[in-house]
């Protein structure tokens, strides 16, 4: 487990990300995944540890604006949501649980307009 943590960035974070959040990093808050987001005061520096596997994708919009410094305001999961705003999924291309769209018959060719009438 500690060969893992300290060579591979793969399994969570490596032994210098431990360190650097450890001594500079104060922790600034943690999204609905469990993802843990740290700044840095003198660059202005900002990361992500992750809470299970590496997936950039699993960081929700206002974490990402955030941690690209498009905004300076800190998320929170108290926020309300709009009715029509969708909860945020990672990307699951390659999974099962991936987009299938529709497959068509090469005889049959779908109405591209339907006429009026």
């Amino acid at each position: 487990m500690i060969f893992k943590t300290i060579f591979t960035w793969w399994n969570k974070h490596t032994l210098g990300t431990y360190l650097k959040t450890l001594f500079f990093g104060k922790f600034v808050g943690k999204d609905e995944f469990g993802n843990k987001y740290y700044k840095n005061n003198k660059d202005n520096e900002r990361w992500v540890i992750y809470a299970n596997e590496i997936e950039a994708t699993r960081i929700t919009s206002d974490w990402y604006l955030w941690i690209h410094h498009t905004t300076d305001k800190i998320p929170s999961n108290n926020e309300v949501k709009f009715s029509w705003q969708k909860k945020h999924s990672e990307n699951k291309t390659g999974t099962k649980d991936s987009h299938k769209p529709i497959k068509i018959k090469k005889n049959s060719s779908p109405k591209k307009y339907e006429t009026w009438k």
